[in-house]
């Protein structure tokens, strides 16, 4: 297998931890004798600062170039002050919509190993393994009209939440087709009793359901699934919802798993596809070397399954992830209770990377007896 791989490796922790995923890609790369090729590029406020523009031309070429897309993280708390259009996050949205990704991706599990890490009884979190489906280019984030203006020395303020069936359509067909690789279980979440876009979204969803029968279809407000994230996460299997109330929900996921740096997401469906760990930039830690590196290694893992269909490749660097978390490895942000050896980005990337080459050795053996 032949793929070229943009990095963006952003700002903040960005690079630390895009270097940890990159390091895990060329272990399975040199281990199954595969060819992966990385084309690193800039993006966000490093982009910024060196050329001008959140999403250089160079930049957007080269992803729609290559087979797929790494990104770090994008932000930094020096651009807060300007335009929204002139900030570094600005880039990001472009590249989406460039790519044309329309379904992003989010898993959230709890590793028994760092059950402690999230703040949710043991007993609530342990088992949960839930898959978040969020629509990426509609909704209020892209809907027009959209500004700021002044309305009688009132400053006023407008976004627009905008869906078409065709858009609401795609993105369900996503989920419907992951739950049945899955539980066969599917919750829509949408708030149709007070919003229009919500009462077509449930209409959609529940036509596209009748091509799945056998796959179970619940709907939910958003209101009452964020409450039953946190009270009894395992009656999830896949959720399914538009684009704010999926960005909401798949942050507050991270309480199941313990950590933001858990989170890994694929953004499918367009010309190339995008994979990133949910966690920001975190200007705060930069270069201290402690960043999580498992949601970018686990987004690797999403690229190999996603936009190599090697999913033997995928499923070593996932059992990799748990490998390293049971033999007791941490950073500090799941370090909870003081359980486990505390190590840095670069040590959790090199154990990863260690333990899939011994799972890959493992199976050779398996297969060739």
């Amino acid at each position: 297998m032949k793929l070229r791989i943009t990095t963006l490796d952003g700002d903040g922790v960005g690079p630390e931890v895009t270097r940890e995923a990159v390091r895990v890609l060329r272990t399975v790369a040199s281990l199954h004798g595969h060819e992966f090729t990385f084309d690193p590029r800039l993006i966000g406020a490093a982009a910024l600062k060196q050329t001008g523009s959140p999403l250089p031309t160079a930049t957007l070429d080269a992803c729609l170039a290559g087979d797929a897309v790494l990104l770090g993280a994008v932000g930094s708390p020096e651009f807060d002050s300007r335009k929204p259009a002139e900030r570094p996050e600005a880039g990001l949205l472009l590249l989406r919509r460039a790519l044309g990704g329309y379904a992003n991706l989010r898993p959230a599990i709890s590793y028994d190993a760092i059950a402690a890490a999230s703040p949710l009884r043991p007993e609530i979190a342990a088992g949960a393994n839930i898959l978040i489906v969020r629509e990426l280019l509609g909704g209020l984030y892209f809907g027009e009209p959209r500004g700021m203006s002044s309305e009688n020395g009132n400053s006023v303020a407008v976004n627009t939440m905008t869906y078409s069936v065709p858009e609401i359509e795609r993105v369900a067909r996503v989920a419907f087709e992951a739950a049945l690789k899955r539980g066969r279980k599917l919750t829509s979440v949408d708030k149709a009793n007070v919003l229009e876009t919500s009462q077509l979204w449930r209409t959609t969803v529940s036509r596209v359901g009748r091509d799945y029968p056998t796959v179970s279809l619940d709907h939910m407000y958003v209101d009452a699934c964020a409450m039953h994230l946190m009270t009894n996460p395992r009656r999830f299997d896949v959720l399914l919802t538009e684009n704010l109330f999926g960005d909401i929900l798949s942050d507050e996921a991270a309480v199941i798993t313990g950590s933001l740096g858990m989170l890994a997401s694929a953004t499918i469906g367009g010309d190339v596809d995008l994979y990133e760990p949910v966690h920001g930039s975190a200007p705060d830690i930069a270069g201290c070397g402690i960043a999580n590196p498992l949601g970018a290694i686990a987004s690797a893992a999403l690229l190999l399954r996603y936009s190599g269909g090697l999913e033997r490749e995928a499923e070593e660097i996932e059992e990799a992830i748990e490998s390293v978390l049971n033999d007791g490895y941490r950073t500090p942000d799941i370090a909870a209770g003081g359980s486990g050896y505390v190590a840095s980005t670069s040590e959790i990337g090199a154990r990863v990377a260690d333990a899939v080459a011994e799972i890959a050795d493992v199976r050779h053996a398996y297969h060739a007896v």
